[in-house]
């Protein structure tokens, strides 16, 4: 159980602290002592891993089958589970977000939560999406205490208003596996979809009517958490083959008519852009990795989920076709474009973080060179190495760049708190990082002298798109010299932010915020990076 259960985040966030880039952070969260960030690779961790709690095959039963022995609709039969489980005030429980906007299991966990009188739970989502609204209620009465997970729309802008009782915690990917195997957040209780599991616990994603696609996002939920529930709308006999998550964790198996809505794993930031101004971000950068030699035999890239990237992906293909280029291997989020480059021989191998369609839960079931991975093979900072820094170059969206190339992307120039950090800060450590963004958004430039709040520090990002044209960081030098020649617009960041202002008359006006911190910022080391402030008027 979570220590410190503390009452509305605005009346314990006076004191603050400040980190090395001169971030205002608080110096607790929720009861929690801050580390304030101190420079990227300065911290250096100590002491063990922590883990589960040692159990008897004693306590199981015998012929392996775990399933929980109720009737009723989903919330009823997690009703006994969690009773099962010792479900209690105060305890931290977790679930994934696979099924992204088309998630069933977490609103019907707290509506059973709420039914049993449960109050001041914390809530460990991997993230959180807009179906997620559902849970509006459940902050409001007390039976969630916070969120510490991404919060994409209306349960961010919930927490912007100062209406949360404890303080939001934003991490990466890579952070949340690091937070959970550092002992810095402990599970009580995991709940984890899953679209195919056995009697026993072993569960996939890539199959059965609700398949998703892979489960890595609750890997460390299901080896960590005191207790483990895996709830399934189809069960198959033992053993679950290939299987994701092992039953060897899972206490529980809850057997439900439905888990998620896989067609709502596709949303509007996981289709290509038709935007003729973001279509040329795309099509720039996609020239300036060929024109760079970045493009080369047996290159790798990374694109995230926004519309610009994946029109850069559909770009980079048809370059490395003309160039009879083949990668080596391509980091996903999986979607039908890096399918179709597996497929068509592009890529011997797509290493899958998170599968954004239908297509890419296909692929992952069907091609051998599709393999599921999870955060602790690419991007838990606290390993011995992960494989977000082997990859060449990587594109990624933003929500502002400042003119010393720091980023947000959890906020927008309001102070508003909309997005999630997902594996952003986990992908800046590429060989080439570069952040395609349109320079305006409703008639607001996005180029700043300071961005809102800091989710990424300039010293890793190394090129700012735009339909402008592309800014490269002056620390990188190779890039400048190795983009001589081509004939993708090359522009100084300070000159694109004062034609933008001229554009948009002037710069944006300064966000209006309280002294109160509503959340707070982590970096993949553990350290605090910056804290956002409640919006007044909000």
């Amino acid at each position: 159980m979570w220590e410190g259960v503390q009452s509305p985040a605005m009346s314990l966030t006076r004191d603050s602290l400040t980190t090395a880039l001169g971030r205002e952070i608080p110096s607790t969260i929720n009861g929690r002592e801050c580390l304030p960030f101190p420079g990227v690779g300065v911290h250096r961790p100590e002491g063990n891993k922590i883990g589960p709690p040692i159990r008897s095959c004693a306590d199981y039963p015998v012929n392996g089958d775990k399933r929980v022995l109720a009737e009723g609709d989903m919330v009823s039969q997690l009703k006994v589970a969690l009773v099962n489980a010792g479900l209690r005030d105060g305890m931290t429980l977790s679930t994934h977000h696979h099924f992204r906007n088309g998630d069933l299991v977490a609103n019907a966990v707290f509506d059973a939560a709420k039914q049993l009188g449960i109050k001041d739970l914390r809530w460990f989502p991997s993230a959180s999406f807009p179906c997620h609204a559902h849970l509006l209620p459940h902050l409001k009465d007390g039976t969630i205490h916070h969120i510490e997970g991404s919060m994409n729309g209306p349960l961010g802008d919930f927490a912007s208003r100062g209406m949360m009782r404890g303080m939001g915690v934003l991490r990466s990917h890579g952070g949340r596996y690091q937070a959970v195997q550092d002992g810095e957040v402990h599970i009580d209780i995991a709940i984890l979809a899953a679209p195919t599991a056995d009697s026993f616990g072993n569960a996939t994603g890539d199959r059965g009517p609700s398949a998703c696609g892979l489960l890595g996002f609750g890997l460390a939920d299901s080896e960590y958490a005191d207790h483990v529930i895996i709830v399934t709308d189809n069960l198959v006999p033992f053993p679950c083959l290939p299987w994701q998550i092992q039953g060897q964790n899972v206490d529980q198996v809850v057997v439900v008519d439905k888990v998620g809505e896989p067609d709502k794993i596709v949303s509007g930031t996981t289709r290509v852009t038709k935007s003729p101004d973001r279509l040329l971000i795309a099509e720039n950068i996609a020239q300036f990795v060929r024109d760079t030699g970045i493009m080369r035999e047996g290159f790798s890239f990374q694109a995230g989920a926004g519309g610009i990237t994946l029109a850069f992906a559909m770009f980079l293909k048809e370059f490395m076709k003309e160039a009879g280029i083949t990668a080596g291997f391509v980091r996903g989020g999986s979607n039908q474009y890096l399918v179709e480059m597996l497929e068509e021989g592009l890529t011997p191998v797509i290493l899958d973080g998170q599968t954004f369609d239908l297509e890419g839960v296909r692929s992952m079931r069907e091609n051998p060179g599709h393999q599921n991975t999870s955060p602790f093979t690419s991007y838990n900072y606290h390993g011995k190495g992960n494989f977000a820094s082997m990859i060449d170059v990587v594109v990624l969206g933003a929500t502002e760049v400042d003119v010393d190339f720091n980023a947000n992307v959890v906020t927008h120039s309001d102070g508003r708190l909309l997005h999630g950090i997902g594996g952003w800060q986990n992908c800046l450590f590429a060989g080439c990082t570069i952040l395609a963004v349109p320079s305006v958004r409703n008639r607001i430039p996005v180029i700043l002298d300071r961005v809102t709040t800091m989710v990424g520090p300039g010293s890793l990002i190394d090129v700012v798109a735009t339909e402008h044209g592309l800014c490269i960081n002056p620390a990188r030098r190779d890039l400048l010299e190795a983009v001589r020649g081509s004939k993708v617009p090359i522009l100084d960041i300070h000159d694109l932010k004062k034609r933008l202002d001229a554009l948009c008359g002037g710069p944006p006006a300064k966000p209006r915020l309280g002294e109160e911190f509503i959340a707070a910022i982590q970096w993949v080391d553990g350290t605090t990076l910056d804290g956002v402030r409640r919006v007044l008027g909000a």
